[in-house]
């Protein structure tokens, strides 16, 4: 197995070998995107994903607006991933691992709307992918399921420094427990 990390320099090859898979993309919103991030990306089938802030009500916002509460956006992470390695129920059984999806605009430590779980769609089909999963899962938790499910409204991508943040400074907060990575393989 290999990661595969796009950049300026692998552009070309990156087209070529998507070229050769079954390639979707979802928006996944968990509180702090730091460490959804780190969690998300290093998953077998997941090919890029990149931090941002979704579904809000103003352009380009920063990472200042967002938690002042005033954008409507989500902390939200970009997934692109290859089906033919990982199926979108798959990366929600992931997902639903490292958040309590019964919390209302809270993860973690981390409270205010701009950390509210979501799950943000562009196919129609996977509405319904999504909406089935959720209903299937709602049995397993006590309280009621309350990631909201969406298509994308606007995805903006987050300042550089948000990029990667754990990778770059592996001793900053996170409110997931990275270690359940080591049991994917497991599985």
């Amino acid at each position: 197995m290999f990661y595969l990390r796009t950049d300026k320099y692998t552009k070309g090859v990156v087209a070529m070998i998507e070229a050769n898979m079954s390639i979707s993309e979802i928006w996944l919103a968990g509180g702090c995107f730091w460490g959804v991030q780190a969690f998300l990306s290093r998953l077998p089938g997941v090919i890029h994903t990149e931090v941002g802030y979704a579904n809000g009500n103003t352009e380009n916002p920063t990472y200042e607006d967002v938690c002042r509460r005033s954008t409507g956006h989500a902390e939200t992470v970009y997934v692109k991933f290859d089906t033919t390695k990982i199926s979108i129920e798959k990366l929600l059984d992931y997902f639903f691992k490292i958040i309590d999806p019964t919390l209302l605009n809270r993860q973690g430590n981390d409270i205010g709307s701009q950390y509210r779980t979501g799950i943000y769609y562009k196919n129609s089909d996977d509405r319904e992918v999504i909406e089935s999963y959720l209903n299937s899962k709602q049995q397993l938790y006590k309280g009621k399921i309350l990631t909201e499910v969406l298509p994308l409204d606007n995805f903006y991508k987050a300042e550089d420094y948000h990029q990667e943040y754990l990778d770059k400074n592996p001793h900053g907060y996170c409110h997931i427990d990275l270690s359940i990575l080591n049991d994917i393989g497991k599985e």
